[in-house]
This record gives structure tokens, C-alpha cells and sequence, in this order.
């Protein structure tokens, strides 16, 4: 059973898998979600009027955090919230929540379940910020997005994101349909926004920034480099906000929020031999640990797992943990690619792998786990003049 410190994310209701069903359904395009309500958090009556709709998505920016720091951050601050907060996904990370924005369909749909999972049957990890075209994206992730869907039926859709990630496996599998407009810079992300907004009479226009939560990782949250990068979140959304054309909306939403993990509350797998007994396959990432055993060692590793964590995680075998409900409804021949044993971590604890995994175990926050700093994500609104 899901502890009660940890959320279990309200697909279908109030999560970041229906950001875009709705934007799309607010432009006349009806979204094939699986059987999940099209647009639970009525944006079809808070964009009303709009005919293009820009998303921008804030890598990092929990909810927990711009309220944290609202001083820094007026323009957001100063947004109104259509819905209040919503639910990032489990796992509580980029990969997943961008495919999760994409499709708009929780995890357990899609298939991409982790940052770094498990390639069923072939003894290896995917690390899906760093996938080309190994799988093919489109036979990993298999459900059209709703870019795909909107530019079935005519309605211009455009992604506006760093040049660094065109054509690679993450963007073809999460913006598909869409055409990529490849950004340098901050100011060069909310000119190419406003830019997709203007050349065409009605559309979509979804915008991708990832510096804060890079910011965030390097330096931690509580840090004056956090701050500053936040207060220029706020200056590129005030830029898109002046230019919006007169019929055009904007909703700002993130893919998780992110904590400061101390080092006294780190437990590291190569310090600890039982954690690494039995183990095949070490994937995940610190607060969400997907651990595959070698055959018939299972029970051991959850048995020797949930003996060294004790209540420093929620430690559950995959069985437990695809009934939890956490990933949605898990698709036939999805649950492979989640450990045989998940550990998602409570309170500030992190599960570091210092010998196979040092950079990522060196950093000074994270995120991944289900705690409410990591899931609470904002969804915030401006209107264009015409719209009121």
C-alpha cells in the first residue's frame, strides 16, 4: 500500500496528463485518451475564445517552489490558476512527464517509465535523455501524441525547444506531429513562441525550457544560482505574455518539482553489498529506484531492500506497485520495463550508486519519488487582450 506521505498522481482528474487534451479540445480537436475524460480540468472554458494556445513547460518549477520564492517570480506569481495544482507522474521525471504531456496518457500507457529503465529481454538500460533511435521511439512508445492527433485534423502544432534535442529518441517519442522549432537561448525560446503564435490564424504552440531544474541539480534549490535562473523563467514568460496576439492564450505548467538532498541522508548502493546481491539491472535514478533481480532472486532482493531502507522508502515488488495505481493503467508487455523491485524514496532520503552512476550521485537535489515537493506542479493562465 502507497504510504501516506507519498501522492499518488490523479490521472484523468488533475494531473499533467491533461494539460494538452484539454488545450486541444479548447481548439476543437477531440483526443483519443485511452477512455480518460477529455478535458477534466475545463480548459475548454478558461481558454474560450482562444484560437491559438501556447503550453510552456518549466523543467523543474514545482508548485511548492514558485510559491517559495512568489517575490522572485511576479509575472507567475501574478497568473491566475484554472485549476490549482496538478500531478506530475511517477516517476516524477522529465522522460516521463514529457511523454506524459505529450500523449496525454499517464505512464502506464505510454511505456516510458522511467529516466533510465530496462530493455526487456536484452540485459541493458535505456536512458531516455541520452536515446537516439535504439529501440526505434516509435515502436517503444507506440501511442500517437496529441500533436499527431491535432495535425491529423489540420490544426498547426509546433514545438518550440532547444536545438540540442531535434530527431532525438525523447522528442519523437513525447512531440511527434509537431514541427520542431530549435531554440539557443531563453530569449530566443520566447521569440520563437511568439513567432509560432503569429504565423498562423489558429494553432498550437507548445515551448520547452530546461535550465532551472538544470540549475537546480548542479547547485540545489536553496542556492542564489536557483533564484536568479527563476527570476529569468519569469522575464522570458512576461516577453510571451506582452507579445501574445489579442486571441491567443498561454498556459504554464513543469514535469516535477525537486529537493535539496543532504549527503547525511544518502544511502549509497556500493556501500551497501545486500542492496547489490542478487541484482541485475540498477535502474531508475536516486529517488526512484527500478531494481531487476537475476532469475528466481526476487524475493530476495525486495526482502534484502526494504531491510536496509526500512521506512526511508516505499520498497514494494512490481506486482504491488502496477495495482498501486501510481502509472496508471499498465499496457500489455509495458510492465517489464519496471524493476522487480521499486524503491521510491521518502522524506529528503536518495538512493546514489556512486561507482556506476557518479555524476548523477554527486548532484545536490532531486526528484522522481511521489512526495508533494516532487508532484505538485503548477498550471498558470494569461489571456490575450481580446479574451479578457
Amino acid at each position: 500500500m502507497l504510504p501516506p506521505d507519498l501522492v499518488r498522481p490523479a490521472y484523468g482528474a488533475a494531473s499533467l496528463a491533461d494539460v494538452l487534451p484539454g488545450a486541444a479540445a479548447a481548439l476543437g480537436v477531440a483526443v483519443d485518451r485511452g477512455g480518460l475524460p477529455a478535458d477534466p480540468l475545463g480548459l475548454t472554458g478558461a481558454l474560450a475564445g482562444a484560437r491559438r494556445v501556447a503550453v510552456l513547460l518549466v523543467d523543474g518549477l514545482g508548485a511548492h517552489l514558485l510559491r517559495a520564492h512568489a517575490d522572485l517570480a511576479p509575472v507567475l506569481a501574478a497568473l491566475a490558476g484554472p485549476a490549482g495544482d496538478l500531478a506530475a507522474p511517477c516517476p516524477s521525471t522529465t522522460p516521463v512527464s514529457l511523454v506524459t504531456l505529450g500523449t496525454g496518457i499517464p505512464p502506464g500507457g505510454h511505456g516510458v517509465l522511467g529516466f533510465v529503465t530496462a530493455v526487456p529481454g536484452e540485459d541493458r538500460l535505456l536512458n531516455h535523455v541520452q536515446w537516439a533511435d535504439d529501440p526505434d521511439p516509435r515502436d517503444w512508445q507506440t501511442r500517437p501524441t496529441v500533436f499527431e492527433q491535432a495535425a491529423a485534423v489540420d490544426l498547426p502544432v509546433t514545438a518550440v525547444a532547444p536545438y540540442a534535442y531535434a530527431g532525438s529518441g525523447l522528442t519523437t517519442a513525447a512531440y511527434r506531429g509537431a514541427g520542431y522549432s530549435g531554440t539557443v537561448s531563453a530569449g530566443d525560446l520566447a521569440a520563437g513562441i511568439l513567432r509560432s503564435l503569429a504565423a498562423t490564424p489558429t494553432g498550437l504552440v507548445y515551448g520547452y525550457t530546461p535550465e532551472l531544474d538544470l540549475t537546480g541539480h548542479v547547485r540545489g534549490v536553496d542556492s542564489d544560482s536557483w533564484r536568479m535562473q527563476l527570476a529569468l523563467v519569469d522575464r522570458v514568460v512576461e516577453q510571451v505574455v506582452d507579445g501574445l496576439p489579442d486571441d491567443a492564450a498561454l498556459l504554464v505548467t513543469a514535469d516535477h518539482g525537486m529537493l535539496d538532498v543532504p549527503r547525511a541522508t544518502r544511502v549509497d548502493v556500493d556501500d551497501e553489498p545486500a542492496l547489490l546481491d542478487g541484482v541485475a539491472l540498477l535502474a531508475g535514478e536516486p529517488r526512484a529506484r527500478y531494481v531487476h533481480a537475476v532469475p528466481g532472486a526476487a524475493g530476495d532482493v525486495l526482502d534484502a531492500w526494504r531491510g536496509v531502507l526500512g521506512d526511508r522508502a516505499w520498497v514494494t515488488g512490481r506486482e504491488e506497485a502496477v495495482a498501486s495505481g501510481v502509472f496508471g493503467t499498465v499496457g500489455e508487455g509495458l510492465a517489464a520495463r519496471i524493476g522487480d523491485v521499486v524503491a521510491l524514496a521518502r522524506g529528503p532520503w536518495a538512493i546514489t550508486a556512486s561507482a556506476t552512476e557518479p555524476g548523477p550521485s554527486r548532484l545536490a537535489a532531486y526528484h522522481g519519488s511521489l512526495t508533494e515537493a516532487e508532484v505538485a506542479i503548477p498550471l498558470l493562465l494569461a489571456r490575450g487582450r481580446a479574451l479578457g
